[in-house]
């Protein structure tokens, strides 16, 4: 049986331009499957777009959506009235993208049901996609087993300061901005920081899977 085929694309964080031109390097592994880590939203100036090109992007190639802090934020923004760490977050240039100031019941349906719909972590035989990460002392499989455990896959860092994990496969992940991708033992971190225009961020980055193949847009936003 041929191995599964992947490509995962790391944090967009409404960088549209820079979403669309990787993209189209991309073009020519439409027959894998698409994974996004998350983090589609906030800080940029687009965040609307993006959702909507991810929304038609669903037509086009097999997607798996990831849900980021971000989205995470959103959430509890609207179903929990929780904005304040949301507003600090890069809420507000989200709200902005929409033509909204603060009537959140104002967002469209469409897009809170695709935020409700994205996924805490993808398993395949060979890869463990996340957002974040997850804790470096446990298996995948007893991780995925824990509710307070799978809450953290949207913020966990530790594992990016261990030299081993209890990993029993390679963890694919976004969420902490690096300015080079980061590939260790069991690890691939594909946060480059596109939002971020400070020295050596910067980029978005997608890595082609199993070839560990990296590509990559410098910011365009």
């Amino acid at each position: 049986m041929n191995e599964q085929q992947f490509i995962a694309i790391g944090d967009i964080h409404g960088c549209l331009r820079s979403m669309e031109a990787l993209l189209e390097k991309l073009e020519t592994y439409k027959d894998r499957k698409f994974v996004f880590v998350g983090d589609y939203i906030d800080r940029g100036p687009n965040s609307r777009e993006v959702v909507d090109r991810l929304l038609d992007l669903r037509n086009e190639v097999d997607t798996v959506f990831l849900r980021g802090n971000h989205e995470q934020m959103l959430l509890d923004a609207v179903h929990k009235d929780k904005r304040s760490m949301w507003m600090m977050n890069g809420g507000r240039t989200t709200l902005q993208s929409y033509g909204i100031d603060n009537e959140l019941a104002h967002l469209p349906d469409e897009h809170i049901q695709f935020y409700e719909n994205t996924q805490m972590y993808y398993n395949t035989d060979n890869y463990f996609f996340v957002h974040a990460g997850l804790s470096p002392a446990k298996t995948i499989s007893q991780s995925i087993k824990e509710e307070d455990e799978v809450k953290e896959f949207l913020w966990e860092r530790s594992h990016l300061k261990t030299i081993e994990t209890a990993w029993e496969k390679i963890v694919v992940f976004g969420h902490t901005p690096t300015r080079e991708p980061v590939q260790r033992d069991m690890m691939i971190g594909i946060d480059t920081g596109c939002v971020y225009s400070r020295s050596g961020y910067g980029k978005l980055t997608a890595v082609k899977l199993p070839e560990v193949e990296f590509i990559q847009q410098d910011c365009l936003d």
